[in-house]
């Protein structure tokens, strides 16, 4: 099978071998080139059309969201990958209506930006189907956001898990984009932190939720949690 290739696009030399590097350790990828500013990913876009694109924000001569327009225009069968420290609300939201197909946080872990190439792939794999597409292949493509319905009628919650407490939290996790964490998933929906933290951790044993650390300026990471797609 031919290699997927791969395009960087991140302004720190350092950060962009490390994704590099990454990237080596994982096979069925090749890195065709890093581009450190915006100019230098079109010139490279204007003879290349990689598979997909390792995307930052914060370029020096253009935000990279703001890139993604001309990216798509230029190489629409491209998918972009956004690897970033940006949280700002705007950001993600202008990212998630541009179908970026991945939002991952640095910092990162080789084992989050495995996982987020390894979807990747799976979808590739399935869009060079070239005969019909069967209902499970689909649901791949467009996994359902977890159910009322499959929390409800689960008969295997354990003592401590009320069905209509999950509802609420299950509700909460699929309207959000950026995650939560237990004390704020505990204002929202009228609970103390630790019985919000119960609940979300119990969501990530069951898979139907996941974890990122999230650093800030001051303070220890954060622990968000997000509804598995």
């Amino acid at each position: 099978m031919q290699a997927i290739e791969v395009l960087i696009i991140e302004d720190d030399v350092r950060v962009a071998d490390v994704h590099r590097r990454f990237l080596e350790k994982i096979e069925g990828f090749h890195v065709i080139a890093c581009a450190n500013t915006g100019e230098e990913a079109i010139d490279w876009l204007m003879s290349f059309s990689p598979q997909l694109i390792l995307l930052d924000v914060f370029l020096p001569d253009i935000l990279g969201i703001d890139l993604i327009d001309k990216i798509q225009e230029m190489r629409p069968s491209s998918n972009i990958i956004l690897i970033t420290a940006a949280t700002e609300a705007h950001i993600v939201q202008v990212a998630y209506r541009k179908n970026v197909t991945d939002y991952i946080l640095k910092p990162f872990t080789f084992e989050q930006l495995k996982e987020s190439i390894g979807k990747f792939r799976m979808k590739h794999s399935i869009l060079q189907n070239n005969e019909k597409f069967t209902q499970d292949k689909i649901q791949q493509l467009w996994p359902k956001a977890p159910s009322k319905e499959k929390i409800e009628l689960s008969p295997l919650l354990p003592k401590g898990i009320d069905p209509t407490t999950m509802n609420h939290v299950i509700s909460h996790l699929n309207i959000i984009e950026n995650g939560t964490t237990a004390e704020e998933l505990g204002k929202n929906i009228g609970v103390s932190r630790s019985t919000a933290r119960r609940y979300l951790e119990f969501l990530v044993t069951q898979k139907q939720a996941h974890t990122e650390l999230t650093y800030g300026t001051v303070g220890r990471p954060e622990r968000r949690y997000f509804i598995t797609q």
